[in-house]
């Protein structure tokens, strides 16, 4: 199983804080599965910075530590890029890290509650330079979760999204776990990611969420979600799914007569 992201790395943003943690999680990983993880810290958030050079040394660091502590995790330098109005600078001074080594494929982050206005100028710039953006947890997006059609557009212009498996499992609530499936009914999904966190509630469930799309969609979806992390990491060509809107109910009016 291929996890494309999750925040292992020690001491770098919100995720593991020391390295006896970054192994621990490791170790969850393995027993959930996964085998192969893109490690994917937060990068030009506001918050926190990581430049690609110093993932790249961090990554690597990390694989030797989990080699010589026999944990059978292969890791691969990522980010987890906010999108913020700097970002084609950044490309331009090759400071980015893509889920593949043809630079193709960019797991791109939004805010928690909003999707900028420039977002949709700023995907266009992306896809002129080769770059799919894969949308990481939309599912949590307060916006989006509010207007839909925001991530429809995006994924009809060629976008690629990614659903927190915890997401999908109810850890984050009922609202979130509905919204979920209702993006995975309508084709709005591409693969599952378990967005690990040493935080409470921020573990891995990756086996369980595909236990339970096989169960409510079937082993042919399981399977193309599997199929769609390894051709991301591949940097292998995705077909895109044939995607519908969701239908929001229309709240009938309150008649006073």
């Amino acid at each position: 199983m291929i996890d494309l992201h999750c925040h292992l790395l020690p001491g770098v943003d919100d995720g593991s804080a020391n390295m006896a943690i970054s192994l621990q999680l490791a170790k969850e990983a393995v027993e959930n599965g996964v085998t192969y993880a893109l490690l994917t810290p937060h990068h030009m958030n506001g918050v926190y910075t990581n430049h690609k050079a110093d993932v790249l040394a961090q990554t690597e660091a990390f694989q030797q530590q989990l080699d010589e502590h026999q944990i059978g995790l292969t890791v691969f330098p990522g980010q987890e890029v906010r999108i913020n109005g700097d970002l084609l600078d950044a490309l331009d001074q090759d400071d980015i890290l893509f889920a593949d080594e043809d630079n193709q494929y960019l797991m791109l982050e939004f805010p928690d509650d909003d999707v900028p206005t420039y977002t949709t100028e700023m995907i266009f710039q992306l896809q002129q330079r080769g770059v799919i953006p894969v949308i990481v947890h939309p599912e949590r997006n307060t916006r989006i979760m509010k207007h839909p059609d925001i991530l429809y557009e995006l994924l009809e212009k060629g976008c690629l999204s990614q659903i927190t498996a915890s997401s999908y499992v109810g850890t984050f609530g009922e609202k979130v776990e509905k919204f979920s499936r209702q993006l995975i009914e309508t084709g709005q999904g591409y693969l599952f990611a378990s967005d690990a966190h040493h935080l409470p509630g921020r573990k891995y469930e990756m086996r369980e969420a595909f236990e339970k799309l096989t169960t409510e969609f079937g082993a042919e979806l399981a399977q193309q979600y599997e199929d769609n992390a390894k051709a991301i990491i591949n940097g292998e060509f995705v077909p895109m799914n044939q995607i519908r809107q969701i239908e929001l109910k229309k709240k009938k009016r309150f008649h006073l007569f």
